[in-house]
């Protein structure tokens, strides 16, 4: 089945955000956005439910757009994915970015450069607003028995 795609006018109505603002997060890194093979940019209910949870996020925790990035850099994308040894140590997610490893992707040439991003579990976890904290919490533990 199919989602529902949106555009993005669409999306700043039903979300009361103007379309500059979602072009803003685009462009900032906090959301991937799917396109057509025309360009035309399309929202899912996913996405809505993110962009919801951006806005909670500024307007109710005071966070910046810096801050939710650097947030979503925390991300431990190595252990949901998980990576080889190998794959961390050319990783530039893993060696200490301050921004999500989905932004980081077109700039090396990492070992996920096939897959889509929007598709990626990382992304995804990452919506889960009201338990981001909790996500977080359960990946950023030492690690006690890395991949080989």
């Amino acid at each position: 089945m199919e989602s529902t795609r949106y555009k993005i006018g669409e999306v700043s109505r039903k979300l009361d955000v103007a379309v500059e603002t979602i072009r803003m997060y685009e462009r900032e890194g906090l959301i991937v956005v799917a396109k057509t093979e025309t360009g035309q940019r399309y929202y899912d209910d996913e996405d809505l439910k993110w962009l919801n949870c951006i806005r909670r996020l500024i307007k109710e925790q005071g966070l910046n757009i810096e801050g939710i990035r650097r947030l979503l850099s925390l991300m431990p994308c190595w252990k949901i994915r998980p990576c080889t040894i190998a794959q961390r140590e050319s990783c530039p997610a893993f060696n200490g970015a301050i921004k999500p490893c989905w932004m980081l992707k077109d700039s090396t040439q990492c070992h996920c450069q096939d897959i889509d991003c929007r598709d990626c579990a990382i992304y995804r976890k990452a919506h889960e607003c009201t338990n981001l904290k909790e996500i977080l919490q359960q990946y950023l533990q030492i690690e006690q028995h890395p991949v080989d």
